[in-house]
């Protein structure tokens, strides 16, 4: 009879490396936020696959890059903190763009790390095979991978070899989580995760660092004025944001970007949810927060 694995793998890459995109393929639903912009993971956000003969937790890591703010001191921190506690750690590393001086930098810290490491070919769909074929070659040359499997999210590439390549490097035990289960993150968490995806849609390159999102408070209305047989959920949620030029970016012309920032959002909620929810925005100035301890802190960094 096959023991009964379970543990926890890393996945780690600079940002937009795919990192997002592939835990929720493997997860089976949205646990982890996904946008174009860099730096958009700022947790370590845990999304749970379960198998009749293994439980793998995922660990979806912010980007691990050269930082330059206070905030990106502390995500690299947390990138860290996690390898270092993980069974196995996939090096994410996207098909569609060169090897680069990033990916380098991170192969250097990875050869230190106490787990084995698979190098993970992500986005294999967006290019020819020769393509795919040249950039294994490439990434094989960075370290000594444990393994290397090229895989696409979005087309279903691999996804089960690289499952059965991770739960083969996990130790047996019990299950850690209860069946059913996929993340371990809070509503108020997710939620306010959801509102900053929806924020950063269409913005332009200097805004996405600058854009945090608290959830203030989760009440129960009595009933749903469209509807007084449904009752309702009221979310009042922050945005802040650095300048006065950012919050008229975030508000648009007459408030007209921060109403499709909370349709879009309140869509999204509602889905997670599976309610109906009244969604109350507010952007807010907090003047330099990556670079500020005390706000950091209050912004849960």
């Amino acid at each position: 009879m096959t023991e009964f694995r379970s543990g926890f793998v890393a996945f780690v890459g600079r940002p937009n490396a795919g990192k997002s995109t592939l835990t929720n393929a493997l997860v089976g639903e949205k646990v982890a936020i996904m946008s174009s912009r860099p730096q958009t993971t700022r947790r370590a956000i845990r999304g749970i696959v379960h198998r009749d003969d293994a439980q793998l937790v995922i660990v979806d890591t912010p980007g691990l890059h050269r930082p330059r703010t206070l905030l990106g001191e502390r995500l690299n921190a947390v990138v860290r903190e996690t390898l270092a506690e993980v069974d196995v750690i996939g090096f994410c590393l996207p098909a569609d763009e060169k090897v680069g001086p990033g990916d380098k930098w991170i192969a250097r810290e990875l050869s230190e790390a106490r787990a084995p490491v698979i190098a993970i070919v992500t986005k294999v769909d967006k290019v020819a095979r020769e393509r795919v074929a040249q950039h294994l070659l490439d990434v094989s040359e960075l370290g000594d991978w444990a393994q290397i499997v090229p895989v696409s999210s979005v087309k279903d590439i691999q996804l089960d070899t690289l499952v059965d390549l991770l739960v083969g490097y996990l130790p047996e035990g019990p299950a850690l989580y209860p069946g059913g289960e996929l993340t371990d993150e809070p509503e108020d968490v997710r939620v306010a995760e959801l509102i900053r995806e929806a924020a950063l849609e269409g913005v332009r390159d200097e805004l996405p660092h600058s854009l945090a999102v608290m959830v203030e408070e989760m009440v129960e209305r009595e009933q749903d004025p469209d509807d007084p047989r449904v009752p309702l959920l009221e979310i009042r949620a922050q945005v802040f944001v650095e300048r006065d030029s950012q919050k008229g970016i975030i508000i648009g012309k007459g408030g007209s970007r921060l109403k499709e920032v909370g349709a879009t959002a309140r869509a999204g909620i509602e889905r997670l949810l599976g309610r109906k929810v009244y969604l109350d925005l507010h952007v807010k100035i907090a003047k330099d927060w990556q670079r500020d301890p005390k706000q950091l802190g209050r912004l849960g960094f």
